[in-house]
């Protein structure tokens, strides 16, 4: 019946289509007559009107396709490439700077210092203060006010332009200091500002960029775009940015978030290639482990410790990480100073941590020279560094000389690095400039990755024999586990696998890879939130969380069992009166406004701090004195407009009747206009007569009593 009653339907719409087209198309004599839009009529007349009509047609044409997502996703992929791949360039002048200042000064040790601590102290300071100035909403990750953004809560000036120059300025120079800071989340935070930013100019061409439901589909292939264009992994990151940002996610968003994530990544690539960077498109940091026999099956076990053990550290990774905001901000006078001091913090933080890593000093035991992409490099490396705990055996080339130390074997520097970055990375993401915290969890996952696969090696020297094959152990494959699971504990997503896949370039590791990554998550959600929900509740954000482990019973419980029922609400036509006396019997953020108290209907609801604005606005000392001075300029003009009115009747009184020194007539003019008997008054009239007379009597009198 559904079937046969759609096609009926449809039939007959066509066939009634067709007939209205030839009712407007039938002219004088049953000859079908051209009809032209009515915004063409105008360009009909004159010697250029074909060439007008034309540019007109091509003009709406074009406005209409502007209108397609495909062009809208496309823009967003090019802009979003190009600050990548701009923010890249510039930090790695950076970078390459602060490597020219330290060898250059090799002679002096002191200066070495001096240098090595300045550079990014200065670029942490200038980065807060900027950021601090311009806009503070753009200080740290951004995925945690999108997730609640995308929840449908409106949070002001964090997708603004001021806020996308800071955070691409402000993000530069953290990332340009060398701090264990990353850039994965501040990237999701602008991609999304870029969207909104290009909604906003792309309205100018019709109002369908300015619905709300299309702008946040838009974000949330944002968010894909943002992990995208940062790590050259379009379908990790549309995995990731769906488990971070979104609880329920539209299907027909899907198409979207790969197709933007997929150009911007192939933009991102192509613009390194043409920067003579990479000879061609490959992985960010491509691996060679051999594919005939990655791993054995003996191994797995200790790719389940791997997981196990990064579910611990993550959880410890974010406890950590709050227990330091939670303690700077109940120490009422470290807070007090620091409020007041604003720079300082980032700038003590900065100082500690780069006189750490500093490679003559302590940073010698931890290969503190070495940048995040140098680091990770050197940990995929597929050699093995260690053989018997012995670090001599192995020649170091290029880089990895700086994991070497000639008093220690690399078991020791891989644990003191470990130690070393995971409290220095829960530390610095504290700083209130634009950054986050994947990169610097992913990089001590490797690390603990490398340390495990360099034991095993250690452990089984000549690999593990197997049908009288032996095959060596890839200390690098464990790195890449490692990576993965500790990323994926501390941000509590599965789809890190996927981005370790798309970021080395070869899935020979996938099974190892999605174990520890499984267990990793099963092990931290027990424990700890997510970093991300971590921030939320620090920030205090509105944002319902999701419940852990253990609160399964509370799945039962109503929304009538935790609301508040004796809610003081704003009416329409409320008087001052009873809005002072909500404000005061009240102390809830948000109030209700409702049209009256009879009908209860829900118009909407205002922030308590917004109706105090506007009652001292209107109720201020210097709105009083205006009122003031308004009303007693309107009783000024209506004084005399009532005296000149006054001064006429007298004139005409004085020129009537001379005035006698005995008695005076001056009402007689004013009452000759009055009928002398009521019966002469008709009788609608009366009433405004008498006025008449009465007011006229008040205003001769005035008039004689001012003349003499």
């Amino acid at each position: 019946m559904y079937g046969r009653y759609t096609q009926d339907l449809g039939t007959f719409a066509r066939d009634e289509a067709a007939r209205l087209r030839l009712q407007q198309g039938d002219g004088e004599g049953g000859v079908p007559r051209p009809r032209r839009p009515s915004e063409l009529l105008e360009y009909t007349q004159g010697r250029c009107a074909p060439c007008r009509v034309c540019a007109l047609q091509c003009q709406q044409f074009l406005i209409s396709k502007v209108g397609e997502d495909w062009v809208f996703l496309i823009l967003l992929g090019l802009v979003m490439a190009l600050v990548s791949w701009a923010m890249d360039f510039a930090i790695a002048t950076c970078l390459q700077a602060q490597k020219w200042m330290y060898g250059g000064l090799d002679t002096n040790v002191l200066l070495q210092y001096l240098a090595w601590v300045t550079y990014p102290t200065v670029l942490i300071t200038f980065s807060a203060g900027f950021t601090q100035i311009l806009a503070p909403q753009a200080v740290g990750s951004g995925i945690p006010e999108m997730k609640t953004i995308l929840r449908g809560v409106v949070l002001k000036e964090y997708l603004t332009l001021k806020t996308f120059v800071a955070k691409v300025i402000g993000l530069t120079c953290a990332l340009g200091s060398g701090m264990p800071l990353g850039k994965e989340g501040p990237f999701v935070h602008i991609a999304s500002m870029c969207a909104a930013l290009l909604s906003r100019f792309l309205s100018l061409f019709g109002g369908f960029y300015e619905n709300e439901a299309r702008n946040i589909e838009m974000l949330a292939a944002a968010c894909a775009v943002g992990v995208g264009c940062c790590f050259a992994a379009p379908i990790g990151g549309v995995l990731f940015s769906i488990e971070v940002t979104s609880t329920f996610f539209a299907v027909r968003n899907y198409w979207r978030g790969f197709f933007a994530a997929t150009f911007s990544a192939f933009i991102f690539r192509v613009l390194a290639v043409w920067n003579k960077d990479e000879e061609t498109i490959t992985a960010l940091f491509k691996t060679r482990f051999r594919l005939d026999f990655p791993f054995d099956l003996q191994e797995l076990p200790a790719f389940a410790v791997i997981g196990i053990a990064s579910g611990f550290g993550g959880a410890l990774f974010v406890y950590l990480n709050r227990k330091i905001v939670q303690f700077m901000r109940r120490q009422k006078t470290i807070n007090r100073f620091l409020m007041k001091k604003r720079l300082l913090f980032p700038a003590l933080v900065t100082l500690l941590i780069s006189t750490l890593t500093f490679p003559p000093g302590f940073g010698q035991f931890m290969a503190g020279q070495l940048t995040q992409k140098d680091t990770l490099v050197t940990l995929f490396d597929n050699q093995t560094w260690a053989k018997q705990g012995l670090s001599d055996e192995f020649e170091y080339l290029g880089i990895l000389e700086a994991w070497r130390h000639p008093r220690s074997n690399v078991f020791v520097t891989l644990v003191v690095f470990i130690l070393m970055k995971f409290w220095m990375s829960a530390l610095a993401t504290t700083i209130p400039v634009p950054c986050g915290g994947f990169m610097p969890v992913f990089v001590i996952g490797a690390a603990f990755g490398r340390l495990v696969g360099e034991s095993m090696a250690a452990w089984f020297p000549d690999g593990i024999h197997t049908d009288s094959n032996t095959y060596r152990i890839v200390p690098g494959g464990y790195a890449v586990v490692g990576a993965a699971a500790l990323s994926g504990a501390v941000t509590h997503t599965v789809s890190t696998a996927v981005i370790v896949f798309e970021l080395t370039g070869q899935i020979s590791h996938i099974l190892p890879v999605m174990i520890a990554v499984i267990l990793a998550n099963a092990v931290a959600q027990s424990l700890q939130p997510s970093l991300y929900d971590s921030i939320i509740r620090i920030k205090k954000l509105p944002y319902l969380p999701e419940l852990g482990w253990g609160h399964h019973e509370k799945y039962n419980v109503r929304v009538e069992d935790i609301m508040v029922r004796d809610i003081r609400y704003i009416t329409l036509n409320c008087k001052f009166r009873d809005l002072q006396h909500v404000l005061h019997s009240t102390k809830m953020k948000s109030l209700p406004l409702v049209e009256s108290a009879e009908s209860m209907i829900l118009l909407g609801s205002i922030e308590r701090a917004q109706v105090g604005a506007l009652l001292s606005n209107q109720l201020s000392p210097e709105r009083r004195l205006q009122f003031l001075r308004q009303k007693v300029m309107a009783e000024e003009r209506h004084r005399l407009s009532e005296a000149s009115i006054c001064f006429q009747i007298s004139t005409e009184a004085s020129s009537g009747a001379p005035t006698r020194s005995g008695s005076r007539k001056p009402l007689k003019p004013a009452l000759k206009r009055v009928p002398s008997t009521q019966s002469e008054i008709p009788a609608g009239d009366a009433a405004d007569n008498s006025g008449i007379a009465l007011k006229s009597l008040f205003c001769t009198n005035t008039a004689a009593d001012t003349t003499e």
